[in-house]
C-alpha cells in the first residue's frame, strides 16, 4: 500500500451544494455572475497525467482514459446484461482502527455495489505495495480467464481518481479492451439501478 492513504470519509464526500440566490440584489449579482460565465465543476477540463494520480483521489477526473472507451450508465448496464464484460469495483476498503481498545471488535463498513461486479480494494491507488500489484494482476488474470482482449469495466465513484489508475494499469499489462465507468455506482443509482453488498474478491 502506498505511504498516507486517502480516507474512506474523503472518497464519499459529495460536492457542496451551491448555495441559492435570494430574491434581493444579491439574486441580480448571483445572475450576474452566471452569465458573465462561472464554470461549473462538471464543465472543467482536467487533463490526463502522464503518470498516476497519487493523491487527491476525490477530484474531478479526465473525459478519457487513453487507450480506454469510457461509458455511462445506460451503456453499462448492456454490458453487464451481455455478461461479455468483467466489472471491477476498485472502491478501496476501510483500515482497521489502529490502536482499538482491547475486546473491541471490528467489522469492515457496509460496501455496495453493482450486482454481478468483482470488488478488487485498494488497487486503484497511484502506487501499489509489492503485494497488492500482485493480488491486483493475479485477479485480473483469473476473472477475464487470461484473455488480455476480454472487455473490463473498471468503476468506482464519480470524480474517483482510483478506477481512472486501474484502468491506466490494466492497459500497462497489455489488457486492450479496457472500459472506464467514470461516473461508477452514483450514475448508476441515478439511472434508477439499485446496487447489492459487496464482498472484497478473495
Amino acid at each position: 500500500m502506498e505511504a498516507g492513504p486517502v480516507s474512506i470519509g474523503e472518497l464519499k464526500k459529495t460536492p457542496m451544494r451551491r448555495a441559492a440566490c435570494g430574491r434581493t440584489l444579491a439574486a441580480a449579482l448571483c445572475l450576474g455572475f452566471a452569465a458573465a460565465g462561472v464554470v461549473h465543476a462538471d464543465e472543467i477540463t482536467v487533463p490526463e497525467p502522464d503518470g498516476y494520480r497519487t493523491d487527491a483521489y476525490r477530484k474531478p477526473v479526465p473525459k478519457t482514459l487513453t487507450g480506454a472507451r469510457v461509458i455511462g450508465a445506460d451503456e453499462a448496464e448492456t454490458l453487464l446484461k451481455s455478461g461479455s464484460a468483467v466489472f471491477l469495483d476498485v472502491y478501496p476498503r476501510a483500515p482497521k482502527p489502529a490502536n482499538l481498545p482491547a475486546g473491541t471488535v471490528w467489522r469492515d463498513p457496509t460496501h455496495m455495489t453493482i450486482e454481478g461486479a468483482h470488488w478488487l480494494p485498494n488497487v486503484g491507488y497511484g502506487v501499489l505495495s509489492p503485494a497488492f500489484e500482485t493480488y491486483f494482476k493475479s485477479r485480473l488474470a483469473r476473472l477475464t480467464g487470461d484473455n488480455p482482449a476480454r472487455p473490463v469495466v473498471f468503476f468506482c465513484l464519480k470524480d474517483c481518481w482510483m478506477s481512472w489508475n486501474a484502468g491506466k494499469r490494466a492497459l500497462s499489462w497489455g489488457y486492450t479492451n479496457v472500459i472506464w465507468f467514470a461516473d461508477g455506482t452514483d450514475a448508476w443509482q441515478q439511472a434508477g439501478f439499485d446496487l447489492v453488498k459487496a464482498t472484497p474478491e478473495p
